[in-house]
């Protein structure tokens, strides 16, 4: 495990205590929680970026083209 030092203005301090109390964790607990989250967000986002650039704009035409023009049922229409 390793150990950061980070500068937090008081008031973000204070208000992390708070809801790490309120959650009844540590604030370590809850800063190490925070940033998994952090982390998580941005490598789904790097994942799905990827697999969108794999996408063919003829692929989806194509799928596309295969899809029956008929009128929505009754529930499912656009407004």
């Amino acid at each position: 495990m390793t150990a950061i030092t980070i500068r937090l203005p008081n008031s973000v301090h204070q208000k992390i205590k708070e809801l790490a109390a309120r959650d009844d964790v540590s604030v370590n607990q809850f800063i190490a929680s925070a940033a998994s989250e952090k982390m998580a967000s941005v490598m789904t986002l790097d994942f799905l970026k990827a697999e969108a650039a794999k996408g063919k704009r003829s692929d989806f035409d194509h799928y596309l083209s295969m899809v029956p023009d008929v009128t929505a049922q009754v529930g499912d229409e656009r407004v």
